[in-house]
């Protein structure tokens, strides 16, 4: 998956924003573990449209030694993989990131099939066909809007697992359910469209949303994505830091990982700093 840059980008610097996170993740263990396999995705790509990343640093602390490994996943999603041998009592990994979004500007990406199938999340039901039945690209608004008013935001009655059929039926959900509802409306009406995590200005946690595709206007080889944010009940703009995209929420989990300590307990504590100039 490539994201070329936009010319504006290049063109006039007094256009850009410049974002510098700063997140701290920590795990605690309620005693001893070894063979920690932590797999993170919580960089920036080097480029997402008018999004440039200017530089990042991951370290982990609070252990003896550590080896990480780090890739470019399906999606084009920078994966870092740590090893941990052994774990006292806590492990932390410190994210430092630099980067800058042109005020305006259009992303151009490459097209993935799997942006057109339902996945086990995304999967719709008989409301979900229903409203995208009557839809089409130039609905994305009226899209947004529907799932935005599908849902009051309530934290903690659904999770990861939680498809966006159960948090459509239940009524309540968090960001990650207003995006998987909005996905699969969309590609019910045979529109492309991908889940994209990040963050938000101004909000303390992770963010998500919706990116549509749509042939380049110019009948040129490529897709131009639009972002919309179903949460928010508007369109994407250079507030938002694109972290990682994907079919669903399973491609783009910021934090999965396994260790050998079967009685070992673990506390997970996030604290993160966006600030943007």
């Amino acid at each position: 998956m490539t994201h070329r840059r936009s010319s504006a980008l290049a063109s006039d610097d007094r256009r850009l924003r410049t974002f510098v996170l700063d997140q701290r993740i920590r795990y605690r263990y309620s005693e001893p573990v070894t063979n920690l396999h932590q797999r993170l995705r919580v960089v920036p790509p080097s480029a997402h449209g008018p999004q440039q990343r200017r530089r990042w640093q991951l370290s982990v602390e609070g252990v003896k030694s550590s080896s990480m490994r780090t890739f470019l996943d399906r999606f084009g999603n920078v994966t870092v993989d740590v090893f941990v041998p052994q774990v006292d009592d806590e492990v932390e990994f410190v994210l430092d990131v630099e980067a800058c979004a042109d005020r305006s500007g259009s992303c151009e990406t490459d097209f993935d099939r799997g942006y057109l199938r339902p996945t086990r999340l995304t999967e719709p039901d008989e409301i979900i066909t229903e409203i995208a039945s009557g839809v089409s690209g130039a609905d994305l608004g009226s899209i947004c809007t529907w799932v935005h008013r599908s849902l009051d935001y309530e934290w903690g009655v659904t999770g990861v697992h939680t498809t966006a059929s159960e948090a459509l039926a239940g009524g309540r959900g968090v960001c990650q359910d207003y995006a998987h509802i909005m996905l699969a409306v969309c590609r019910t009406a045979g529109l492309a469209a991908r889940y994209v995590s990040g963050h938000l200005t101004g909000e303390g946690g992770s963010h998500a949303w919706v990116e549509v595709l749509q042939p380049h206007p110019d009948h040129q080889a490529g897709w131009i994505s639009e972002g919309w944010d179903p949460t928010h009940n508007r369109r994407t703009g250079a507030d938002y830091l694109v972290v990682a995209v994907g079919r669903d929420y399973t491609d783009v989990a910021p934090l999965s990982g396994t260790y050998d300590g079967k009685s070992a307990r673990n506390f997970l504590a996030v604290e993160k700093r966006l600030d943007q100039k």
